[in-house]
C-alpha cells in the first residue's frame, strides 16, 4: 500500500480527496454500501470538523471536496 503524501493545511482552503479501492476494486457492490459509507462520512466529518461541499460516490472511489477547519481535521499519512 502506497501513503499518501502529507496534507499542506491552509484554513478555508478547499481540498480535493479521492479515496479508492485496494488495486481498485470495488468498493460498493449495493445501494445499502452507499448509504453505509455516508452515514460513516458525515460521522466522521462531525468529529473530525470536517465540512464536507460535495461528494461523487463511484464503484470503485470516492471523491470528496472539503474545507478543513483545523489542521487535525485530516489524519496523517501512514508511515
Amino acid at each position: 500500500m502506497m501513503a499518501r503524501f502529507p496534507c499542506l493545511y491552509l484554513p478555508e482552503q478547499l481540498l480535493h480527496i479521492i479515496q479508492r479501492g485496494s488495486n481498485r476494486d470495488l468498493i460498493f457492490a449495493a445501494d445499502a454500501d452507499y448509504q453505509f459509507y455516508l452515514r460513516c462520512l458525515h460521522e466522521a466529518a462531525d468529529m473530525h470538523s470536517l465540512t464536507v461541499h460535495a461528494y461523487v460516490l463511484m464503484t470503485n472511489h470516492v471523491h470528496l471536496l472539503v474545507t478543513l477547519a483545523t489542521k487535525s481535521s485530516l489524519s496523517k499519512p501512514y508511515s
